[in-house]
Formats: C-alpha cells, sequence, structure tokens
C-alpha cells in the first residue's frame, strides 16, 4: 500500500481524532482548559502511536502552569522535528455556536484549521511510517506540541528553540496558505505596550487641573502611522486600548497595544529603537513603551531546501505545490531563528483562521498526511544538515 492510499484509509481515523481535540476547549490563557486539552492530546496521540508500535506516553512539560507534550522517537540522532500547538483562540463555550461538523467535504469548529487538524496530520504520518517499515524508521524524529503558541509562547519558547538546536530539520504543521502554498517565509513580530501618564482632575469641574493622559496617548498613536514603511512591508498597527477609569475624569491613564510586522531583523531593530524613544507631546505628561521583539523573520533561506524536497515529493501523492510569505508569525520563527531549516504550512487546507467561518478541506487532509510522511523519510535517508 503507498502511503497515499494509507492516508486514504485513515481518513475517517483522522476526523474521529481531529473532532475529540475540537471539542475539549484550549483557550491559551485558561490553563485549566489548556491542561484537559494536553491531556486529550497525548491520549489521541498516544492512541495512534501505541497502534503503530511506537511509545504511547508523551513527556509532560509543565512550565508556568502551560502543560507541553514531547515524543521523542528512538535513541538515535535527530533527524526531524514536528512542530504543532494543541492551543486555540476560542473560548470555552464557542462550541455551542460553532459546533464541530463536517458537511460537504467541509469541517468545521473552534481550532479545526488553526491548528488541530495539522496536529492529527503530524501523528498519522509518523505512524503510518512506523506502521509500515516498524518503529525503527522514525528513529531520530520528535514530535513537540506545545500549549500556548497563540499567546506568543511565552513558555514555550525556550523548549522550542533548544529542540530545534538538537534536529537537522523542522516540520511545521500550521495551516497552509491559500491553496494549500507552503509557507516559505513569515514576518518577525514585535509586541509593545505604549502607556501614557498623565494627572487626574474633575472633567466638569477643573478639568484645566489635569494633564490628559487619552489625549497624549492619541497624539503618539497618530505618530506611529509614521514609522511604518508600506515598501518595507512593515506594519505598525495599534491594537486594543483603554483610557481612563471614569466618564467624568481627566483620565491620568491610558495605554495601547502596538502590534509590529517587518520582514527583516533590521526593520524590527529600526522600529524597537524609535519606539523607545518616543517622548511626552503635552507637559506633565510621561511615555513608557513595554514589550519588545517576539519573534524574528523566517526567511526564505531557512526554508528553500526543504521546500525543494517537497516539490520533489509532492507529485507522488497528487499534489503540485506552490509558496507564499505571509505577515503572521508562528513557532517556526523561533526554529528558524537558531539556524535550523524550517518548512512551515504544512498543515490543514482551508481558512478563516480566528474567525467564524474557520473551516478546513476535508479531501486535502490525506494528500498532505502522506506528504508530512514522505518529507519525513527522506529527511531521516538524507538528512538536511
Amino acid at each position: 500500500m503507498t502511503l497515499l492510499a494509507d492516508a486514504d484509509a485513515r481518513l475517517d481515523a483522522m476526523i474521529v481524532d481531529a473532532a475529540a481535540l475540537i471539542r475539549c476547549e484550549s483557550p491559551s490563557e485558561d490553563l485549566a482548559a489548556v491542561a484537559r486539552s494536553a491531556e486529550e492530546t497525548a491520549r489521541v496521540i498516544g492512541a495512534r502511536f501505541g497502534e503503530a508500535g511506537l511509545p504511547s506516553e508523551p513527556e509532560r512539560i509543565e512550565i508556568d502552569g502551560v502543560v507541553h507534550l514531547r515524543w521523542s522517537l528512538g535513541d538515535g540522532p535527530r533527524r526531524v522535528m514536528l512542530l504543532g500547538h494543541h492551543d486555540t483562540v476560542w473560548p470555552v463555550g464557542t462550541l455551542e455556536r460553532i459546533p464541530f461538523s463536517v458537511v460537504d467535504g467541509v469541517m468545521r469548529g473552534p481550532g479545526c484549521f488553526d491548528m488541530i487538524v495539522g496536529v492529527v496530520q503530524a501523528a498519522h504520518a509518523v505512524a503510518m511510517l512506523a506502521a509500515r517499515d516498524g518503529a525503527a524508521s522514525v528513529d531520530g524524529v520528535t514530535l513537540l506540541v506545545s500549549g500556548d503558541e497563540e499567546v506568543g509562547s511565552l513558555t514555550s519558547r525556550g523548549l522550542i528553540e533548544d529542540e530545534a538546536r538538537r534536529h537537522d530539520a523542522v516540520l511545521v504543521l500550521e495551516a497552509a496558505g491559500p491553496g494549500g502554498a507552503l509557507k516559505t517565509a513569515r514576518k518577525g513580530v514585535s509586541w509593545y505596550e505604549l502607556e501614557a501618564r498623565g494627572r487626574a482632575a474633575h472633567s466638569g469641574l477643573e478639568p484645566e487641573r489635569g494633564v490628559n493622559a487619552g489625549i497624549e496617548l492619541a497624539h503618539q498613536v497618530l505618530a506611529l502611522a509614521h514609522v511604518a514603511d508600506t515598501a518595507a512591508g512593515t506594519t505598525v498597527t495599534p491594537t486594543r486600548g483603554v483610557i481612563g477609569t471614569t466618564g467624568n475624569t481627566v483620565p491620568a491613564a491610558a495605554r495601547v497595544n502596538v502590534d509590529v510586522r517587518a520582514r527583516t531583523a533590521a526593520e524590527q531593530d529600526r522600529v524597537e529603537a524609535h519606539l523607545k524613544a518616543l517622548a511626552p507631546v503635552l507637559d506633565g505628561a510621561e511615555v513608557t513603551v513595554h514589550g519588545g521583539i517576539n519573534r524574528r523573520p523566517l526567511q526564505r533561506a531557512d526554508a528553500a531546501a526543504l521546500y525543494e524536497r517537497a516539490v520533489r515529493l509532492a507529485p507522488s501523492v497528487g499534489l503540485e505545490l506552490s509558496e507564499i510569505a505571509v505577515g503572521g508569525a508562528s513557532d517556526g520563527n523561533f526554529t528558524a531563528g537558531v539556524g535550523t531549516p524550517t518548512l512551515d504550512g504544512l498543515g490543514a487546507v482551508g481558512g478563516g483562521a480566528h474567525a467564524k467561518d474557520e473551516h478546513v478541506l476535508v479531501a486535502h487532509i490525506p494528500p498532505r498526511t502522506a506528504l508530512v510522511a514522505l518529507l519525513v523519510e527522506d529527511l531521516i535517508a538524507s538528512p538536511a544538515r
């Protein structure tokens, strides 16, 4: 049986596994929910690994209350790491409005596209190889499923980077780009909080005694528009903000989150230097910038050799691949940042990440799973470095 035929035969099982994980809601900031999700992920993947003669129990790595899962297969040199995450952006209760379903070949449910189906594909790709050729065939493979990617991988970053350094290559099972495109470049991400402080006063009786932090913040936000560089692909976006405490008080404090995306580390550094140098406009106001660079860019050079392998292997599973550079970041930024060749976007084909129309096209699951299996097999036979 070919790997594609095996993946086709596993489709119903993969849908069952995805359903189990989607129905175990896992918003990143709810540590109890993430812990439940980790156990369900361990159960689902462990069952498939056990069927294939592989160790079923992962290492449970808890860091600051967040549970991450690692299966390190065999004792040989670490050849390839498959990387995913089991947390999602959706709060507990979302299933009541967006239940899991598969209708007319379209899967829906919170987290299905980002990135539950990718985690399932990774597990089945490894299990397929082991079931066909024995556990020794995946000696040197690591599957790492983290629990806080959606909030910046604050606890898992060190773990991911350390694992990446040990491996010859990293395959990231994040969702694909439009039409199934693999992600060969991702912008770097910087996250800041811009805080303005002034002086409170009664807004009706003596507003002149106050220093309005909201107005100070408005000056700063408007100035941010000039920091972005459209030609360079650098975006500087104020997002969530808070001003003041009551409706009849000159606000003494105001703050806004700022999301920065850049194609190069040099652009990230330029924007950071500008933000750290911000000075207040109003007399008596203060401005403070918190945060910094979260992820360096994933450059195409980090992915090029692995993408060429994927293009070479894809026709045997009926795929014709394309590539895309995207603004969103992933844990692949971290693995590329430590110098390990990284290919991203090998997961589900669909759309609607973080939106109510999140969905996965079921027909793409088997060939993409088979492609991951082929890449793992190829990287074990011919290491990337």
